[in-house]
This record gives structure tokens, C-alpha cells and sequence, in this order.
């Protein structure tokens, strides 16, 4: 029940500092962190897919009603949910019945960061790939993923640092 509460609080306040904060933060067009991932990368390892799935869609679905943008973070998310197990069997060994939730302490801090920077990237990459639909400014579209991504995960990482040992 207590993890239940956490996830809502967490969703709840990850959705209100992206559309409040985040979403307003525009440097030359390059970067758009996008916190509200946190929320799909901090769920427990052995979370029910199709619950997963759901919950990314959900929290995809709700940034998108509030930028108008039809669909585009939901896609992007439910890839990023969807991949997420793979991604955690890639770089992080865990015993038979472990269910930790992914942090620094749990994963070990170089197999968070890789698990953050692969989803993170490919959230990003998916997102503005679609945004733009186009090849045509393959020079612009790359800065922007990889300069949004970096302070994504620097902004993922500073809070991860400030969660309570």
C-alpha cells in the first residue's frame, strides 16, 4: 500500500514540476529536460508488464495534455517502458528474487548510469524523431537530443543524490 501512495505522490509531483517548470525552460530550442521519465526508470525492476505499459502511457498521455503535443510523450514513454526490462537485464545482475527499485544504491552507480543514459536517450530520440518527422535537419535534431538527454540525466541524477540512503 505504502508503494502504491509513493508512486502516486511521485507521479503526481514529477507531471507538476515538468508542465510547471521544465516545460518552460527553452534555451534556443536545444533543451527540453523532460523529468517525468523519472517516474517509468524509479518503478520496482519486476513491476507487471502490461502495468508498466499502462503507467507509462498514463503519465505519457497526461505531459501531452498539457502541451497539446497529441500522443508524442505517450509514444515515447510506453518505448521507454517497453524496453526497460531488457535494458535492466543488459546492465544489471540481480539475484533470483531481488526487486529492488533502480537507484544508485541498488543497480551500483555504474550500472544506474547506464541504465538512465540508454532509456533517456532513447526516450529523447524517439520524442523529437517524431516531433519533427523529418530527416531534413538531421544537424539540429542530434544537439538537441543529446544536449536535452544531458541535462535530463544530470537532473535525474540530482535528485536520485538527494533521495534519503
Amino acid at each position: 500500500m505504502i508503494l502504491v501512495l509513493q508512486n502516486i505522490v511521485r507521479f503526481i509531483i514529477l507531471v507538476l514540476i515538468q508542465v510547471f517548470v521544465l516545460d518552460n525552460i527553452q534555451f534556443m530550442g536545444y533543451i527540453s529536460p523532460m523529468i517525468y521519465v523519472l517516474f517509468v526508470l524509479s518503478l520496482p525492476v519486476k513491476f507487471h508488464r502490461g502495468a508498466l505499459l499502462l503507467l507509462a502511457f498514463t503519465i505519457g498521455i497526461t505531459i501531452d495534455m498539457f502541451n497539446n503535443t497529441m500522443g508524442l510523450h505517450a509514444f515515447a514513454t510506453v518505448l521507454m517502458g517497453f524496453l526497460r526490462t531488457p535494458t535492466i537485464r543488459i546492465f544489471v545482475s540481480l539475484d533470483e528474487g531481488a526487486n529492488p527499485t533502480p537507484s544508485f544504491r541498488t543497480f551500483g552507480v555504474n550500472s544506474y548510469l547506464k541504465y538512465v543514459i540508454s532509456l533517456v536517450l532513447l526516450h529523447h530520440a524517439a520524442l523529437f524523431l517524431i516531433e519533427t518527422f523529418s530527416f531534413f535537419n538531421f544537424s539540429l535534431l542530434i544537439p538537441k537530443i543529446l544536449i536535452s538527454s544531458a541535462v535530463t540525466i544530470l537532473i535525474i541524477f540530482g535528485v536520485q543524490s538527494l533521495k534519503r540512503r
